[in-house]
């Protein structure tokens, strides 16, 4: 059946049981037309686009998730409980905020803190702590060895913070909205992972964020809009590698 939910005009069975995610809509074209074969559009509402095709035999999807907790929390949830699918990967950018993470480096979520009200709705009597998936997260490990870019992966904290933007005349320069967060060792900021893993663990699926510095806050490094959407392509190559591993 089409258009089965708000957000998605896919029809039951059209995605794969892993999905991977993007921000950005542009970001799931080319990995759809880069890295899979037969790949096919099977969605594009609101011109967030989806394909399913092929990789190494196994089928996987990737669909763009937007910008922002509400939006990644929308599709991860049209995708868990309408569409069947059981491992999502977001695949996105983040601020690294510790100097020893650098510009091109792949940060793996094994957590998200977050400055977001996201877990609000689950009516819970304290604070929820946001994890990965630890059966992806030692899958996506195990190739991050394979493909030989370990060393370049760093494991732990993210944080998903509701604002891009913000007001922060008050605290040092360099480190607005993160301001207090890198002295716990949180690696990087990025704005999707803490709802994707809340969503994961309310709906008993699988969920993990690996993300590739577009930005360092500490020293102003950063890249440039194409080459977030077309070069990222280690951190690309391991999300699929992981999806095959997965089946």
């Amino acid at each position: 059946m089409a258009n089965h939910t708000p957000h998605i005009g896919a029809e039951l069975g059209d995605f794969g049981k892993t999905v991977l995610m993007p921000g950005d809509p542009l970001r799931a074209k080319f990995i759809a037309e880069t890295f899979l074969e037969d790949a096919k559009l099977v969605n594009n509402v609101r011109g967030v686009q989806g394909y399913t095709g092929y990789y190494k035999g196994v089928r996987v999807s990737v669909m763009a998730s937007g910008m922002g907790m509400p939006s990644i929390g929308i599709y991860s949830h049209e995708l868990y409980n309408t569409f069947g699918v059981e491992h999502i990967m977001r695949i996105g950018s983040a601020g690294s905020m510790q100097k020893d993470v650098k510009i091109r480096d792949l940060v793996i979520g094994q957590g998200a803190c977050t400055d977001s009200r996201w877990a609000h709705q689950f009516h819970l009597p304290g604070d929820f702590a946001p994890i990965a998936s630890y059966k992806m997260l030692k899958t996506c490990m195990e190739q991050a060895a394979k493909l030989g870019c370990e060393d370049r992966c760093h494991v732990g904290n993210l944080l998903s913070t509701d604002c891009f933007y913000g007001d922060h005349t008050d605290v040092p320069e360099g480190l607005g909205t993160t301001y207090g967060w890198n002295k716990m060792g949180v690696l990087a900021v990025e704005m999707e992972a803490a709802a994707l893993y809340m969503n994961a663990a309310r709906y008993g699926k699988h969920a993990l964020a690996i993300c590739t510095v577009s930005d360092h806050l500490l020293t102003g490094e950063h890249t440039t809009a194409e080459e977030r959407q077309n070069t990222f392509t280690e951190m690309m190559i391991l999300a699929l590698e992981t999806a095959v591993a997965l089946e």
